[in-house]
């Protein structure tokens, strides 16, 4: 394949923007010998001129862009291209630079554009069948072919991979035109606004220029006024040259003062040299008792929170007191009203509370031996002894009015379980769960701040 001098020109142009019909390919057959030289016969059409870099490719069938050529012959311009008249052009493939395979393939001509102008049919590179040539040689000139074969085969492995190294290297540049490409595309918007930044920075230049020049003109009429003024100041300043000299004499008076004063300076110094190192020492002491201020600090804070709490549980245990004391002085007149209860009903049956634990029988023995004031015994031992326990065991609930025997009723034991089950705030009267203690707690401590 001859690219010695340089590529051809190809494109990414898509098939359906080429135009076929502009070259006419004639006389191509249907298949081609290997090993063998072929000629590519074709005819411009009326309107068509061709150009320097037009060139004519193999290209194998199913080709999409003009860089898939297999091979390439750069076309021989005509010696008259202004002639009107169709002539026939050829070109000529050198055997060495073919396809080896039996795939299709067909010529395309391609313009410098990198446009298909026209294309041929397909044909195949395949040897001729026995049927249609017989072919009589040697052994010697078999060997010699295949020796021959043998070199083309290396030949044309050398190719392959020199091909797939350029199409790599072709397809590398086109990403890398593609990239010049976009940047070129970056550059020029930014040109643009900078194009456009300088204009506006040009009128706002003359706007800034006219601004100078009026400026000059106001210092200008300025200078003027100042070169009066520096001439009123040279005056004022042969008046002061003349008591620059008075004061220079009144200076060398407070030099030598001023010598004196270095001396009680440099004293002073020493002096404050001193103060100053006991000044840091000073500091130091300070640190430190900050130091220990900021400790008696945390130590007072911790201890205030801690007494702070201790206040908290104080009031909180305050509270429970209360509460318990309410519930014993409530326990104790609902006692006095049991007494009195009970007073009642023994006086109801004729016995008295006080006389009535002598009464109750501590043993088995006779009514003589029970109560020695009766000679027979007391006739109403045997009622007292079966009915004064159900006397003393039965109970009247005042809530409920409902009689009981055991030490409480059912009525007040349900209200026990209910308040052991519930919290009541003893300020508000407010109702918690037992389960929910803490907030209990907290909602009390809360009346107390």
């Amino acid at each position: 394949m001859e690219k010695t001098i340089e590529d051809p020109p190809t494109s990414a142009v898509l098939l359906d923007r080429c135009h076929f019909s502009q070259v006419i390919f004639n006389s191509v057959e249907k298949f081609y010998v290997p090993g063998g030289d072929i000629t590519c016969y074709y005819t411009f059409a009326e309107h068509f001129i061709p150009r320097r870099k037009d060139w004519i490719g193999i290209f194998r069938v199913g080709w999409k862009t003009t860089r898939e050529y297999y091979t390439f012959m750069w076309v021989a311009l005509p010696s008259d291209i202004n002639n009107k008249s169709a002539k026939q052009q050829e070109v000529q493939f050198k055997a060495y630079y073919l396809p080896k395979d039996d795939e299709y393939y067909q010529f395309c001509y391609v313009d410098q554009d990198g446009v298909v102008r026209g294309a041929s049919i397909p044909f195949q590179f395949r040897p001729e069948s026995e049927e249609d040539i017989l072919v009589v040689t040697t052994k010697g000139k078999v060997e010699e072919i295949e020796q021959h074969n043998e070199e083309l085969c290396k030949e044309n492995q050398e190719l392959k991979d020199s091909c797939a190294s350029l199409q790599k290297q072709n397809s590398s540049m086109q990403a890398e035109l593609q990239r010049k490409q976009e940047e070129l595309e970056t550059l020029q918007s930014i040109n643009k606004k900078l194009e456009q930044k300088v204009k506006e920075q040009k009128t706002c230049w003359e706007t800034e220029l006219l601004q100078l020049k009026e400026h000059n003109q106001k210092v200008s009429s300025e200078n003027e006024k100042m070169g009066i003024r520096v001439d009123q100041l040279q005056a004022q300043l042969s008046t002061q040259e003349k008591e620059m000299e008075k004061l220079v004499q009144g200076d060398q008076d407070k030099a030598e003062q001023l010598e004196h004063l270095k001396k009680e300076n440099d004293q002073l110094f020493f002096s404050l040299t001193e103060q100053r190192e006991q000044q840091k020492k000073l500091q130091q002491i300070v640190e430190d008792m900050k130091q220990k201020e900021t400790t008696a600090a945390k130590k007072q804070q911790e201890l205030m929170d801690e007494n702070f709490d201790l206040s908290r549980r104080l009031s909180e245990n305050k509270i429970i007191c209360d509460v318990l004391q309410r519930e014993k002085e409530r326990m104790e007149r609902e006692n006095d009203l049991l007494k009195k209860e009970n007073s009642r009903l023994l006086s109801y049956m004729g016995l008295d509370f006080d006389s009535l634990p002598c009464q109750v029988p501590t043993s088995d023995q006779g009514g003589a031996g029970q109560n020695p004031g009766l000679v027979y015994g007391n006739p109403y031992s045997g009622i007292q002894e079966s009915s004064a326990p159900s006397l003393l065991s039965i109970k009247k609930c005042f809530t409920c009015k409902s009689d009981f025997a055991d030490e409480i009723c059912d009525h007040t034991l349900e209200q026990q379980q209910m308040q052991t089950l519930c919290l009541n705030c003893p300020i508000c009267d407010k109702t918690f769960p037992a389960r929910e203690k803490q907030i209990f707690k907290d909602h009390v401590f809360c009346h107390s701040l």
